[in-house]
């Protein structure tokens, strides 16, 4: 594998670099090594998740996530030797349900890293995503008075372009879009989708039915699970790990989330029975946002009435209700949500620095 070594990493790492190496490598994993290039360990990008969902600090030391419960230094990573034949590896890769195996050499020091993709040279991911384009964008006005949000350009290419070039990237490539204001000319743009290897179908809101009821317009149930997201959107958020978490965990319906930092702006009095226990100056609260971008089952499509107004927030509260399981999923990539004015100024920063990509 070409350019393996941008994902190594040494301790005293911090899982902040980790996360950047993940990135940098876009492998879905990072390799920490000693300053004699041994394998301690490995951290994949489902390792990281999890520990932001625990709330474990960024700066904390990349260590935190290779201890062992029974208290051994590091787990012990999945490796093959260097030169193991590629059927031996896929053989590996299924049994230890892994995409990323580490070659060394017998005394553990990394050689390279096989990966499934590599492997089996898959690209296409299988699953249909749904992408709500037929909002107003009233808030961005007077730019989506003759022009619908998802095709405000962002450098030089519309939004929803580069939602659908993300999208094939990772080998979704059936994409429904939902329209409504000015739907012809998001129709005019995509056509077909043979532009973009894809194949773009409509499903027109005669009137808005919200963030979920749209779905209820889909000629058919589909066979699979699917991808549904708002598309006023960017993200270089990796979708096959979303799936493939979505599937791990067994969950009807998996809704991205991304931390959000508020600090208040004055010190904050512990208050008891009248008498001060504490004081906490300019305290950061963290929080779990939606991120607007969900896999479903296709059962789940049985909690949407047709040409039924149904927002996304309403079906969830539904599902919990009704005991079904709904997993979150954080987003350590990039990603942003242009709502509102200075976010649309955001996103062209972005691509001129650069965070975006192409």
């Amino acid at each position: 594998m070409k350019d393996w070594q941008a994902i190594l990493i040494c301790p005293p790492a911090t899982v902040r670099d980790a996360i950047a190496a993940i990135e940098r490598g876009a492998l879905g994993i990072a390799l920490v090594v000693d300053d004699n290039n041994h394998l301690l360990g490995t951290i994949t990008d489902g390792d990281v998740r999890r520990a932001i969902l625990r709330h474990v600090p960024l700066d904390g030391s990349v260590g935190e996530l290779l201890v062992r419960p029974e208290g051994s230094p590091y787990a012990r990573p999945i490796t093959a030797l260097y030169g193991t034949p590629d059927d031996e590896l896929l053989a590996l890769m299924h049994i230890k349900t892994v995409e990323q195996v580490p070659l060394v050499d017998p005394e553990g020091h990394v050689l390279g890293l096989a990966t499934m993709s590599d492997l089996t040279r898959r690209r296409d991911l299988g699953i249909p995503a749904v992408v709500m384009a037929g909002g107003f964008g009233k808030r961005l006005q007077p730019l989506t008075e003759n022009t619908p949000k998802p095709l405000l350009p962002v450098g030089d290419k519309p939004i929803l372009e580069r939602i659908i070039e993300g999208l094939c990237r990772h080998g979704i490539r059936d994409i429904w879009l939902t329209t409504h204001y000015q739907a012809e000319q998001i129709r005019a743009h995509f056509g077909d989708g043979h532009k973009w290897t894809a194949h773009i179908h409509y499903v027109h809101e005669e009137t808005p039915l919200g963030t979920a009821g749209a779905l209820s317009l889909l000629p058919e149930r589909f066979a699979t699970p699917f991808l549904l997201m708002n598309g006023d959107l960017l993200t270089r958020l990796n979708y096959r790990s979303l799936y493939q978490f979505h599937m791990a965990v067994g969950a009807i319906m998996t809704v991205c989330v991304k931390e959000y930092d508020t600090r208040v702006p004055y010190g904050v009095v512990e208050i008891d029975n009248g008498l001060v226990q504490g004081l906490n100056e300019k305290p950061i609260s963290r929080f779990f946002i939606n991120a607007g971008i969900y896999i479903l089952m296709p059962q789940l499509l049985d909690y949407v009435p047709p040409n039924h107004r149904l927002n996304i927030t309403e079906l969830v509260r539904q599902l919990v209700a009704a005991g079904k399981k709904v997993a979150s999923f954080p987003i350590q990539e990039y990603w942003l949500d242009i709502g509102r004015m200075p976010d649309y100024q955001q996103a062209q920063e972005d691509i001129k620095d650069g965070r975006l990509g192409t």
